[in-house]
């Protein structure tokens, strides 16, 4: 091992991951989490990770190749067309068979969002009209919708590209039935400015004020969480700025 480069990607108490070399360590108190992981990524029609070995709790996974298409808070290095194949990528996993697990439900996110408004509000974290605008601009999320098979954090890291090719996408615990709008939502956060291309590679049935909505929920929803486990969401270009670009 002597020369081997090791990184704690993220780290808190609920799990962890080390990048050791080639090959990435998930280390997770929920073995619940890596059984959606490793059977998402097998049912999976896109890119990702090759299981290397598991043996709870840690899950070993080769590095896929290429770079993420960008940082939430960092403006994206990343080609419209890579963009666009991201859109592509998301279709084809929408497109593909749902899962047999369950996906959580509207009422379910519906109960969590007022809650994390009331403990936004009541805890005075952000100004009241601000979350209060944004609960408001959330409630077109909140509607029926048919059921996909959804990465469920397509956030914009979580994407990998080598030049305008989708290598690889990873991170697949929260995988399950959802809203297709939700994923796409997700992998725009913070880069509006890419929203066209990732439709463009998408296709039909995407309704940008849905998307728009999802935008203000995921970032209300995420708040409480990132402050508690390290994260900043109040950094330059990150949750709370989407926020404020709600106005």
């Amino acid at each position: 091992m002597a020369g081997v480069e090791v990184e704690v990607v993220v780290a808190h108490h609920e799990r962890a991951t080390l990048r050791v070399g080639g090959v990435f360590l998930k280390i997770d108190a929920d073995q619940a989490r890596t059984d959606v992981e490793v059977e998402a990524m097998a049912r999976a029609p896109v890119p990702t990770p090759e299981v290397l070995w598991r043996k709870p709790p840690v899950l070993a996974l080769a590095a896929v190749g290429g770079t993420a298409l960008g940082r939430l808070g960092e403006p994206s290095a990343a080609s419209p067309a890579a963009w666009a194949a991201a859109g592509a990528a998301a279709r084809m996993l929408h497109d593909a068979p749902l899962p047999p697990w369950p996906g959580q439900s509207l009422d379910e996110i519906a109960a969590d969002l007022d809650g994390e408004c009331e403990w936004l509000l009541a805890n005075g974290v952000l100004p009241a009209d601000l979350v209060t605008r944004n609960r408001r601009v959330a409630e077109a999320a909140l509607r029926p919708w048919t059921p996909v098979f959804t990465h469920g954090d397509l956030q914009v890291a979580h994407v990998f590209a080598d030049g305008d090719q989708i290598t690889g996408v990873v991170d697949w615990s929260e995988a399950g039935p959802g809203d297709a709008l939700y994923d796409l939502a997700s992998l725009t956060l913070g880069h509006q400015e890419h929203l066209g291309d990732v439709v463009a590679g998408y296709g039909t049935g995407v309704d940008l004020g849905v998307i728009r909505a999802w935008w203000s929920l995921r970032s209300l929803r995420a708040i409480r969480w990132l402050a508690e486990h390290g994260f900043d969401p109040s950094a330059p270009g990150c949750e709370v700025d989407v926020l404020r670009s709600q106005l």
